[in-house]
Protein backbone atom coordinates (compact mmCIF):
# COMPACT_ATOMS: atom_id res chain seq x y z
CA UNK A 1 0.00 0.00 0.00
CA UNK A 2 2.95 2.51 0.68
CA UNK A 3 4.33 1.45 -2.60
CA UNK A 4 1.58 2.33 -4.18
CA UNK A 5 0.80 6.03 -2.39
CA UNK A 6 4.44 6.80 -3.50
CA UNK A 7 3.83 5.82 -6.99
CA UNK A 8 0.47 8.31 -6.86
CA UNK A 9 2.34 10.98 -5.06
CA UNK A 10 4.99 11.08 -7.61
CA UNK A 11 2.52 11.17 -10.05
CA UNK A 12 0.65 13.91 -8.80
CA UNK A 13 3.81 15.91 -8.58
CA UNK A 14 5.05 15.50 -12.17
CA UNK A 15 1.24 16.00 -13.44
CA UNK A 16 1.20 19.07 -11.53
CA UNK A 17 4.38 20.66 -13.30
CA UNK A 18 3.32 19.91 -16.55
CA UNK A 19 -0.14 21.56 -15.53
CA UNK A 20 1.77 24.83 -14.67
CA UNK A 21 3.81 24.54 -18.28
CA UNK A 22 0.95 24.15 -19.52
CA UNK A 23 -0.98 27.43 -17.86
CA UNK A 24 2.04 29.44 -18.45
CA UNK A 25 2.02 28.32 -22.57
CA UNK A 26 -1.49 29.08 -22.74
CA UNK A 27 -1.19 32.36 -21.10
CA UNK A 28 2.06 33.81 -22.46
CA UNK A 29 3.77 31.79 -25.08
CA UNK A 30 0.95 30.77 -26.88
CA UNK A 31 -0.46 34.53 -27.68
CA UNK A 32 2.52 35.69 -28.45
CA UNK A 33 2.77 33.73 -31.16
CA UNK A 34 -0.34 34.41 -32.11
CA UNK A 35 0.91 38.09 -32.13
CA UNK A 36 -1.12 39.61 -29.54
CA UNK A 37 -0.21 42.05 -27.46
CA UNK A 38 -0.04 40.18 -23.31
CA UNK A 39 0.68 43.50 -21.64
CA UNK A 40 -2.31 45.24 -23.34
CA UNK A 41 -4.28 42.22 -22.18
CA UNK A 42 -3.55 43.13 -18.43
CA UNK A 43 -4.01 46.55 -18.65
CA UNK A 44 -6.56 47.14 -21.25
CA UNK A 45 -6.64 48.06 -25.02
CA UNK A 46 -7.40 51.39 -24.12
CA UNK A 47 -4.46 52.16 -21.47
CA UNK A 48 -2.02 54.53 -22.28
CA UNK A 49 1.15 53.38 -24.10
CA UNK A 50 3.64 54.03 -21.20
CA UNK A 51 1.42 51.72 -19.02
CA UNK A 52 1.81 48.88 -21.40
CA UNK A 53 5.20 49.00 -21.33
CA UNK A 54 5.34 49.46 -17.58
CA UNK A 55 4.03 45.81 -17.51
CA UNK A 56 5.71 44.65 -20.41
CA UNK A 57 8.91 45.52 -18.38
CA UNK A 58 7.62 44.26 -14.87
CA UNK A 59 6.37 40.85 -16.40
CA UNK A 60 9.95 40.51 -18.52
CA UNK A 61 7.52 39.67 -21.72
CA UNK A 62 10.93 40.27 -23.74
CA UNK A 63 13.15 37.83 -22.02
CA UNK A 64 13.58 34.35 -23.59
CA UNK A 65 10.71 31.61 -22.70
CA UNK A 66 13.16 29.99 -20.38
CA UNK A 67 13.70 32.70 -18.12
CA UNK A 68 9.52 33.66 -17.96
CA UNK A 69 9.05 30.02 -16.67
CA UNK A 70 11.68 30.55 -13.84
CA UNK A 71 10.22 33.83 -12.91
CA UNK A 72 6.81 32.39 -13.00
CA UNK A 73 7.89 29.12 -10.88
CA UNK A 74 9.51 30.97 -8.63
CA UNK A 75 6.79 33.13 -7.95
CA UNK A 76 4.16 30.63 -6.63
CA UNK A 77 6.85 28.93 -4.50
CA UNK A 78 8.95 31.59 -2.88
CA UNK A 79 7.14 35.02 -4.13
CA UNK A 80 7.72 37.25 -6.85
CA UNK A 81 8.81 41.29 -7.37
CA UNK A 82 7.64 43.27 -10.53
CA UNK A 83 10.19 45.99 -11.50
CA UNK A 84 9.63 48.36 -14.25
CA UNK A 85 9.29 51.84 -15.16
CA UNK A 86 10.47 53.10 -11.81
CA UNK A 87 7.89 51.14 -10.12
CA UNK A 88 8.43 48.21 -8.18
CA UNK A 89 5.36 45.87 -7.07
CA UNK A 90 5.90 42.64 -4.33
CA UNK A 91 3.59 39.79 -4.82
CA UNK A 92 4.04 37.61 -1.89
CA UNK A 93 4.33 33.48 -1.77
CA UNK A 94 2.51 31.60 -3.52
CA UNK A 95 2.48 34.24 -6.25
CA UNK A 96 -0.30 33.25 -8.64
CA UNK A 97 -0.35 36.63 -10.93
CA UNK A 98 -0.97 40.22 -9.88
CA UNK A 99 -4.07 42.17 -11.39
CA UNK A 100 -2.71 45.45 -12.17
CA UNK A 101 -6.10 46.46 -13.16
CA UNK A 102 -6.96 46.31 -9.65
CA UNK A 103 -4.16 46.54 -7.87
CA UNK A 104 -4.81 43.45 -6.08
CA UNK A 105 -2.42 39.81 -6.04
CA UNK A 106 -4.18 37.11 -7.27
CA UNK A 107 -4.24 34.60 -4.06
CA UNK A 108 -5.37 36.73 -1.27
CA UNK A 109 -8.68 37.59 -3.44
CA UNK A 110 -8.28 33.50 -3.93
CA UNK A 111 -8.36 32.56 -0.73
CA UNK A 112 -11.16 34.87 0.08
CA UNK A 113 -14.11 33.49 -2.08
CA UNK A 114 -12.50 29.65 -1.97
CA UNK A 115 -13.87 28.77 0.94
CA UNK A 116 -17.55 29.33 -0.36
CA UNK A 117 -16.94 27.53 -3.53
CA UNK A 118 -15.56 24.50 -1.40
CA UNK A 119 -18.23 24.64 0.80
CA UNK A 120 -20.56 24.69 -2.11
CA UNK A 121 -19.15 21.61 -3.49
CA UNK A 122 -18.55 19.42 -0.62
CA UNK A 123 -21.97 19.34 1.14
CA UNK A 124 -23.59 18.97 -2.50
CA UNK A 125 -21.02 15.98 -2.80
CA UNK A 126 -22.52 14.30 0.07
CA UNK A 127 -26.44 15.36 -0.84
CA UNK A 128 -25.64 13.59 -4.51
CA UNK A 129 -23.54 10.59 -3.44
CA UNK A 130 -26.00 9.63 -0.76
CA UNK A 131 -29.18 9.91 -2.78
CA UNK A 132 -27.96 9.24 -5.74
CA UNK A 133 -26.16 6.03 -5.17
CA UNK A 134 -28.79 5.01 -2.85
CA UNK A 135 -31.54 5.69 -5.99
CA UNK A 136 -29.52 3.69 -7.62
CA UNK A 137 -28.67 0.76 -5.93
CA UNK A 138 -32.46 0.41 -4.63
CA UNK A 139 -33.84 0.91 -8.96
CA UNK A 140 -31.27 -1.90 -9.67
CA UNK A 141 -32.11 -4.51 -6.99
CA UNK A 142 -36.02 -3.92 -7.88
CA UNK A 143 -35.51 -3.72 -11.81
CA UNK A 144 -38.86 -2.81 -13.30
CA UNK A 145 -40.95 -1.86 -10.10
CA UNK A 146 -42.79 1.36 -9.61
CA UNK A 147 -39.69 2.44 -7.41
CA UNK A 148 -37.60 1.93 -10.74
CA UNK A 149 -39.70 3.53 -12.89
CA UNK A 150 -40.66 6.38 -10.91
CA UNK A 151 -36.82 6.96 -9.82
CA UNK A 152 -35.62 7.17 -13.22
CA UNK A 153 -38.35 9.87 -14.91
CA UNK A 154 -36.98 12.03 -11.73
CA UNK A 155 -33.74 10.96 -12.68
CA UNK A 156 -34.17 12.14 -16.28
CA UNK A 157 -36.12 15.01 -15.30
CA UNK A 158 -32.67 16.14 -12.85
CA UNK A 159 -30.60 15.96 -16.17
CA UNK A 160 -32.61 17.90 -18.18
CA UNK A 161 -33.50 20.53 -16.43
CA UNK A 162 -31.14 23.23 -16.28
CA UNK A 163 -29.47 24.89 -12.72
CA UNK A 164 -30.49 27.96 -13.31
CA UNK A 165 -34.36 27.02 -13.71
CA UNK A 166 -34.61 25.25 -10.42
CA UNK A 167 -32.47 26.96 -8.63
CA UNK A 168 -34.98 30.31 -9.67
CA UNK A 169 -37.69 27.63 -8.91
CA UNK A 170 -36.38 26.53 -5.41
CA UNK A 171 -35.91 30.12 -4.48
CA UNK A 172 -39.25 31.61 -5.51
CA UNK A 173 -41.17 28.31 -3.59
CA UNK A 174 -38.90 27.68 -0.62
CA UNK A 175 -37.11 31.43 0.42
CA UNK A 176 -39.69 33.69 -1.22
CA UNK A 177 -43.16 32.25 -1.06
CA UNK A 178 -43.29 29.64 2.01
CA UNK A 179 -40.26 31.36 3.73
CA UNK A 180 -39.05 28.09 5.23
CA UNK A 181 -35.09 28.52 4.14
CA UNK A 182 -33.04 31.52 4.33
CA UNK A 183 -32.45 32.36 0.59
CA UNK A 184 -29.62 35.17 1.36
CA UNK A 185 -26.01 34.07 2.20
CA UNK A 186 -24.76 34.73 5.18
CA UNK A 187 -20.70 34.42 6.60
CA UNK A 188 -20.63 31.25 8.36
CA UNK A 189 -18.19 33.17 10.66
CA UNK A 190 -21.09 35.86 11.84
CA UNK A 191 -23.89 32.84 12.24
CA UNK A 192 -23.37 29.33 11.28
CA UNK A 193 -27.34 28.64 11.24
CA UNK A 194 -27.71 31.36 8.46
CA UNK A 195 -24.93 30.19 6.55
CA UNK A 196 -26.41 26.64 6.75
CA UNK A 197 -29.64 28.19 5.80
CA UNK A 198 -28.31 30.04 2.96
CA UNK A 199 -26.21 27.13 1.47
CA UNK A 200 -28.92 24.76 1.75
CA UNK A 201 -30.82 25.60 -1.54
CA UNK A 202 -27.83 25.61 -3.69
CA UNK A 203 -26.31 22.39 -2.07
CA UNK A 204 -30.04 20.83 -3.39
CA UNK A 205 -30.06 22.26 -6.56
CA UNK A 206 -26.53 21.49 -7.73
CA UNK A 207 -27.09 17.77 -5.92
CA UNK A 208 -30.10 17.29 -7.50
CA UNK A 209 -28.70 17.92 -11.40
CA UNK A 210 -25.63 15.34 -10.24
CA UNK A 211 -27.65 12.91 -8.11
CA UNK A 212 -30.01 12.12 -11.07
CA UNK A 213 -26.71 11.35 -13.17
CA UNK A 214 -25.38 8.97 -10.54
CA UNK A 215 -28.53 7.23 -9.60
CA UNK A 216 -28.38 6.43 -13.58
CA UNK A 217 -24.69 4.92 -13.98
CA UNK A 218 -25.45 2.98 -10.05
CA UNK A 219 -28.65 1.96 -11.52
CA UNK A 220 -26.79 0.09 -14.73
CA UNK A 221 -23.35 -0.68 -13.02
CA UNK A 222 -25.34 -2.51 -10.70
CA UNK A 223 -27.22 -4.56 -12.86
CA UNK A 224 -24.00 -5.50 -14.94
CA UNK A 225 -22.38 -6.94 -11.51
CA UNK A 226 -25.25 -8.45 -10.60
CA UNK A 227 -24.98 -10.85 -13.29
CA UNK A 228 -21.30 -11.70 -12.71
CA UNK A 229 -20.05 -15.30 -11.75
CA UNK A 230 -18.54 -14.18 -8.47
CA UNK A 231 -21.96 -12.66 -7.50
CA UNK A 232 -23.78 -16.19 -8.53
CA UNK A 233 -20.85 -17.83 -6.74
CA UNK A 234 -21.61 -15.93 -3.44
CA UNK A 235 -24.90 -16.41 -3.15
CA UNK A 236 -24.60 -20.30 -4.16
CA UNK A 237 -22.28 -20.12 -0.94
CA UNK A 238 -25.24 -19.68 1.02
CA UNK A 239 -24.35 -15.89 2.04
CA UNK A 240 -27.20 -13.95 3.16
CA UNK A 241 -28.14 -10.85 0.14
CA UNK A 242 -27.58 -8.12 2.20
CA UNK A 243 -23.85 -9.33 2.26
CA UNK A 244 -23.56 -9.96 -1.22
CA UNK A 245 -24.59 -6.34 -2.14
CA UNK A 246 -22.42 -4.64 0.70
CA UNK A 247 -19.52 -6.42 0.43
CA UNK A 248 -19.00 -7.79 -2.92
CA UNK A 249 -21.44 -6.10 -5.31
CA UNK A 250 -21.18 -2.16 -3.91
CA UNK A 251 -17.79 -2.66 -4.41
CA UNK A 252 -17.46 -2.81 -7.75
CA UNK A 253 -20.47 -0.49 -8.26
CA UNK A 254 -18.63 2.32 -6.01
CA UNK A 255 -15.34 2.19 -8.73
CA UNK A 256 -16.92 3.92 -11.39
CA UNK A 257 -18.71 6.20 -9.30
CA UNK A 258 -15.92 7.54 -7.90
CA UNK A 259 -14.07 7.87 -11.19
CA UNK A 260 -16.84 10.43 -11.87
CA UNK A 261 -16.46 12.22 -8.21
CA UNK A 262 -12.85 12.91 -9.11
CA UNK A 263 -13.74 14.81 -12.23
CA UNK A 264 -16.74 16.40 -10.91
CA UNK A 265 -15.92 17.45 -7.97
CA UNK A 266 -12.91 19.30 -8.85
CA UNK A 267 -14.35 20.99 -11.70
CA UNK A 268 -16.93 22.01 -9.13
CA UNK A 269 -14.34 23.83 -6.73
CA UNK A 270 -12.45 25.36 -9.81
CA UNK A 271 -16.14 27.34 -9.18
CA UNK A 272 -19.29 26.27 -9.86
CA UNK A 273 -20.68 29.61 -12.17
CA UNK A 274 -24.15 29.04 -12.84
CA UNK A 275 -25.07 28.10 -8.78
CA UNK A 276 -23.07 30.85 -7.70
CA UNK A 277 -24.17 33.40 -10.24
CA UNK A 278 -28.13 32.22 -9.47
CA UNK A 279 -28.26 31.99 -5.65
CA UNK A 280 -25.33 35.45 -5.47
CA UNK A 281 -23.31 33.76 -3.89
CA UNK A 282 -19.70 35.45 -3.34
CA UNK A 283 -17.44 32.01 -4.86
CA UNK A 284 -14.93 31.43 -7.21
CA UNK A 285 -17.59 31.32 -9.90
CA UNK A 286 -18.86 34.67 -9.41
CA UNK A 287 -15.88 36.55 -9.41
CA UNK A 288 -14.67 34.61 -12.90
CA UNK A 289 -17.43 36.05 -14.67
CA UNK A 290 -16.58 39.67 -13.29
CA UNK A 291 -12.90 38.86 -14.91
CA UNK A 292 -13.95 37.42 -17.83
CA UNK A 293 -16.20 40.78 -18.63
CA UNK A 294 -13.35 42.99 -17.22
CA UNK A 295 -10.90 41.39 -18.85
CA UNK A 296 -8.59 40.80 -15.63
CA UNK A 297 -6.66 38.11 -16.83
CA UNK A 298 -4.00 37.68 -14.54
CA UNK A 299 -6.93 36.55 -11.92
CA UNK A 300 -8.38 34.13 -14.75
CA UNK A 301 -5.08 32.72 -14.92
CA UNK A 302 -5.28 32.24 -11.10
CA UNK A 303 -8.29 30.53 -11.21
CA UNK A 304 -7.07 28.13 -14.02
CA UNK A 305 -4.52 26.84 -11.87
CA UNK A 306 -6.25 26.80 -9.17
CA UNK A 307 -9.44 24.57 -11.01
CA UNK A 308 -6.16 21.89 -12.44
CA UNK A 309 -4.97 21.80 -8.70
CA UNK A 310 -8.64 21.06 -7.36
CA UNK A 311 -9.31 18.43 -10.26
CA UNK A 312 -5.53 17.18 -9.61
CA UNK A 313 -6.00 16.49 -5.85
CA UNK A 314 -9.48 14.97 -6.43
CA UNK A 315 -8.12 12.37 -8.74
CA UNK A 316 -5.43 11.63 -6.10
CA UNK A 317 -7.63 10.93 -3.65
CA UNK A 318 -9.93 8.92 -6.14
CA UNK A 319 -7.28 7.09 -6.66
CA UNK A 320 -6.41 6.04 -2.83
CA UNK A 321 -9.45 5.75 -2.39
CA UNK A 322 -9.34 3.04 -5.43
CA UNK A 323 -7.10 1.05 -3.78
CA UNK A 324 -8.84 1.11 -0.41
CA UNK A 325 -11.78 -0.25 -1.88
CA UNK A 326 -10.39 -3.13 -4.30
CA UNK A 327 -7.31 -4.72 -3.39
CA UNK A 328 -6.56 -5.78 -7.08
CA UNK A 329 -5.74 -1.94 -7.47
CA UNK A 330 -2.79 -2.42 -5.19
CA UNK A 331 -1.63 -5.20 -6.52
CA UNK A 332 -1.54 -3.65 -10.30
Amino acid sequence: MLAYLIRRLFAAAVMLVVVVLAVFCIFFVFPKWAGVDIASSFVGKQADPAAVEAVRAKLGLDDPVYSQVWEFFKGIFVGRTYVGGGDVTHCAAPCFGYSFRTEQAVWPVLTDRFPVTLGLALGAAVLWLVFGVAAGVLSALKRGSLWDRGAMVVALAGVSLPIYFTGLLSLAIFAYGLGWINGQYVPVGDSFSGWLGGMLLPWITLAFLYAAMYARITRATMMEVLGEDYIRTARAKGLKEQVVIRKHAMRSTLTPILTMLGMDLGALIGGAILTETTFSLPGLGQKVLDAIKNQDLPFILGVTLITSLAVLIANLVVDILYAVIDPRVRLA
